[in-house]
């Protein structure tokens, strides 16, 4: 994929800014949460550190499925929960203190799960252990730069939105909306400077991705249940599992893996899909009762 090295700061600084924004109205609170009741956001952190990037290994090992692809998979299931999946959960009418917690929590995490993850699943599966040599990966690197666009804007956010709590109020919301939409007007123009691109891999892509996010879903949900968690909670969880930060897996792929087209097919397709599947999921819960 071709793609201007020049416009790479201009993504660091577009991802870190939407991490300040969501971050402006996390508290401690959030994070004691977790200690106070924790069997809801530990299920849901089991499922989207541990269990899916384990699944996606071995799926992309059991299908034999091409390594640029397989490890585009591995990528976006190494990521964190993206900041959607709150208002997501919100729409679901699930447990929005859940999801809140689960993403604050996971986007800490994620400074060493996401580079330790991606490095590890992508060894374990044979198809892509190779091809994971060849491009060189940079552990070290990844962890410095997860540091800098999710961990930094993370705690700078939470200091500015407890320091000064008119500002949250006054530019949260511009905030989310101006950024996310500079980001995706960033994806746009990559995919249309690659659009043949795009078009001759659709049939190879489109449906792994389809699958990859029921997956992610499935698990999601699958540990409320067997948890027996209350509706409100497996939904905050599903919803978190389901929805993943494909926009630091971009940063990181345009950051270190520049070429890798395939990688950068699945993992932009991921950011747009999981918005649909997460809304249609969510107004169909909306219109279902707390059984």
């Amino acid at each position: 994929m071709e793609f201007d090295p020049a416009s790479l700061i201009l993504l660091n600084v577009i991802m870190a800014c939407m991490m300040f924004g969501v971050s402006l109205s996390l508290r401690l609170e959030d994070f004691k949460r977790i200690a106070m009741a924790p069997i809801a956001p530990l299920a849901g952190l089991f499922a989207q550190f541990l269990l899916l990037p384990l699944a996606t290994c071995l799926f992309t090992w059991a299908l034999e499925i091409d390594p640029e692809l397989a490890l585009g998979m591995i990528l976006v299931a190494s990521c964190p929960g993206g900041s959607f999946s709150n208002i997501m959960t919100w729409l679901a009418r699930g447990n929005v203190a859940v999801s809140v917690s689960m993403t604050a929590v996971s986007s800490l995490a994620a400074t060493v799960l996401t580079p330790l993850n991606f490095a590890f699943y992508g060894w374990l599966n044979p198809h892509t252990r190779e091809y994971l040599t060849q491009i060189t990966l940079e552990p070290g690197g990844i962890l410095l730069l997860v540091l800098l666009v999710l961990a930094l804007p993370l705690v700078l956010g939470m200091v500015t939105g407890r320091k000064l709590p008119g500002l949250v109020t006054r530019s949260e919301k511009p905030l989310r909306i101006i950024s996310l939409l500079v980001f995706l007007g960033f994806v746009a123009i990559a995919f249309s400077n690659n659009f043949d691109l795009f078009l001759e891999r659709f049939h190879s892509f489109f449906w792994l991705v389809v699958a990859h996010n029921l997956m992610a879903l499935s698990l999601g949900y699958g540990m409320g249940v067997l948890l027996k968690l209350p509706v409100a909670d497996r939904r905050a969880v599903t919803m978190e599992v389901g929805i993943q930060n494909s926009g630091l897996g971009l940063v990181i792929l345009f950051t270190f893996f520049p070429e890798a087209g395939g990688m950068m097919l699945i993992t932009a397709f991921w950011g747009v899909w999981h918005l649909v599947s997460g809304i249609t999921l969510s107004q169909i819960w909306a219109r279902t009762a707390h059984d």
